[in-house]
């Protein structure tokens, strides 16, 4: 599907990313030092952000959100939609964007809500904020993607524990009459779910004790242990490869020829940070110059939704500070679910990557 935001700028960014450090090249654990140190080449990762207990993304999009607020200086007051996209609730319920838009001191007056979507939901946010501002009386929005991926990986799970890391953003959208328009082009395969997936802890396949008194059996030690297992994530890599080059290279034609740009026009590519082989394969595939093309996870890892945003941020700021660039930004992976636009962002407020303080409030209820 195709579509086009009109009259609505990005108006700023922010990063906040934990503390907490974990390199497999400093402390290769599960590996050798030399298979560890060619992992790093390869995934293009040195280390990653592990947000500790009980911490959740909510707090890093938090964070994020009154730092970019300040640095904007807007009254919270003024923001009316508010979209929090991650895969990582706090709670089965309420929906975590109602606590945040408390927390932020929203108005009441605010839409607010949850989008569960993982690499391509950045993409996905910014369009439905927009949209959401193009036909209403708010006039500006936030969009918070980020998540707390680390605590899905299994210890023992060579394949993902080195690669994902955790992180939340904040992105600011205003209306503008002047902005120039944003084509985006967005796709769904949901034969592609099974290879990227946490199977237990919906209803489908629950984590909650069983209600016996409404006839529920109670769970024997071998389902206890499997429903331990299936709450950690899968990741088939052979299929994610292939979907990748198999769906991306049209992706990022398709919107490049919405847009009317070529890859001459473009000033930055920013991709979703899956890893840097297949980073690098999709560039080459392209055509792209590796001057426009950002490769930014060394420090940080595959950090799902917030990774177009972190990248922008970490890469960027100064750039983006400068003037006004045409940035492709495209998410692709769970689901399947894919997206990508082109954006004209800039001069922007520099867009900066902010750690979490040591004794930041716990966005808890109760």
């Amino acid at each position: 599907m195709k579509a086009t935001i009109d009259g609505v700028r990005i108006a700023g960014l922010r990063a906040v990313v934990p503390r907490q450090r974990h390199s497999f090249v400093e402390d290769p654990g599960l590996f050798t030092r030399e298979e560890a140190k060619k992992l790093a080449a390869t995934i293009g990762v040195q280390e990653r952000r592990i947000l500790p207990r009980p911490y959740c993304a909510s707090d890093l999009c938090v964070a994020a959100a009154e730092g970019l607020l300040a640095q904007l200086d807007w009254d919270p007051s003024t923001v009316e939609v508010l979209v929090f996209v991650s895969q990582d609730a706090d709670y089965v319920l309420p929906s975590t964007a109602c606590i945040i838009q408390k927390r932020l001191g929203l108005p009441t007056s605010t839409a607010a809500f949850d989008v569960p979507l993982g690499c391509s939901g950045y993409v996905y946010g910014l369009w439905i904020a927009a949209r959401l501002l193009g036909g209403s009386s708010a006039t500006r929005a936030l969009v918070l993607c980020g998540d707390n991926s680390s605590r899905y990986l299994h210890p023992e799970d060579r394949a993902t524990l080195p690669l994902f890391g955790d992180a939340g953003s904040a992105t600011a959208l205003e209306v503008d009459a002047g902005a120039p328009p944003i084509p985006l082009v967005i796709g769904t395969d949901g034969s592609g779910a099974p290879h990227i997936f946490v199977k237990a802890g919906g209803k489908r396949d629950c984590l909650i004790p069983p209600a016996v008194s409404c006839g529920e059996p109670p769970r024997s030690a071998e389902d206890e242990a499997r429903l331990e297992r299936d709450a950690r994530l899968t990741l088939n890599g052979a299929e994610v490869f292939s979907f990748t080059l198999r769906a991306v290279p049209p992706l990022l034609r398709e919107a490049m020829e919405h847009a009317g740009t070529t890859v001459e026009g473009i000033d930055w590519f920013v991709l979703h940070q899956a890893n840097r082989f297949m980073l690098e394969h999709l560039r080459k595939r392209v055509q792209i110059p590796a001057g426009k093309f950002v490769i930014d996870m060394e420090r940080y890892g595959n950090t799902s939704s917030a990774s177009i945003p972190l990248a922008l941020c970490s890469s960027l700021g100064d750039s983006l500070a400068g003037g006004r660039r045409k940035v492709l930004m495209a998410g692709f992976g769970v689901g399947w679910s894919w997206g990508a636009m082109v954006a004209d962002i800039g001069p922007v407020p520099t867009p900066q990557v902010a750690e979490l303080p040591d004794d930041w409030p716990v966005l808890a209820v109760g």
